[in-house]
């Protein structure tokens, strides 16, 4: 049954608990990410990743998941539409999906709102991009089990894989629930839901892969003929020499 949207004060009680005793870190063997993120370069120095490509969910997270601080969902998504990285301007919120009845459905598990949310399902539809981060990718464990008991060991932002300044705070989510509240997620409990809070972090993705395939140039082509066409001269010229030398 469709408990109350929880939303302000409430919301914050539920979610905003104290930050897990571990320390985030990026841990090997923890997660699917070691295999499922690739390092991608924007500024031309390869030697640094400036994002990340999911290839479980097939968009591009930026590396850093605090390069704009905190802010209304209103400014956070002016920031991310104006923002332009390697060439690309078509960055955005990271999505979820609003399942069942409209706004949040609470439950320990398998439902939009609460932990242990749904994250995808085997028609490859994605519940929430956060969510499969936080839960699959990076391999952490939600505040509550599905049974709904508190502080179950290893709860927490244990594992922040390749990604720098990930905080265990809420983030924005890019779907509003209604004028005056938004979805986010939790990256300290584990946690989904929706708020009116006037300042969340936002984390900037984008749809696809953001590898160019380069191909040459029009004039480099160009060159690239002439000169086999100028080799295939002088090759010819010079058997016509060693045949007049015979």
């Amino acid at each position: 049954m469709k408990q109350q949207t929880m939303t302000g004060v409430l919301c914050a009680g539920l979610f905003t608990l104290g930050i897990s005793a571990a320390n985030a870190a990026l841990l090997s063997g923890q997660g699917t990410w070691e295999t499922t993120l690739q390092g991608r370069d924007l500024d031309g120095n390869a030697a640094t990743f400036e994002a990340y490509y999911d290839t479980t969910l097939d968009i591009t997270w930026l590396a850093d998941a605090n390069a704009a601080g905190t802010m209304t969902w209103a400014d956070a998504n002016a920031w991310v539409a104006g923002l332009t990285l390697g060439g690309f301007n078509d960055w955005r919120l990271p999505k979820m999906v609003d399942t069942g009845e409209p706004g949040c459905n609470f439950a320990n598990h398998d439902t939009d709102c609460g932990y242990n949310v749904q994250t995808g399902s085997a028609s490859t539809t994605v519940y929430s991009e956060m969510a499969s981060l936080w839960y699959d990718t990076l391999g952490n464990i939600s505040f509550k089990d599905t049974a709904g008991v508190s502080s179950q060991p290893g709860w927490g932002l244990t594992n922040t894989g390749p990604f720098s300044n990930l905080q265990p705070v809420f983030y924005w989510s890019v779907e509003e629930n209604d004028p005056n509240t938004a979805w986010n997620f939790s990256t300290n409990t584990g946690g989904q839901n929706i708020n009116n809070y006037a300042s969340l972090y936002a984390w900037a993705v984008r749809s696809g892969d953001v590898r160019v395939n380069t191909v040459p140039e029009p004039a480099a082509a160009w060159l690239f003929g002439t000169g086999l066409i100028g080799l295939l001269g002088v090759a010819i010229r010079k058997r016509s020499h060693e045949g007049a030398a015979i």
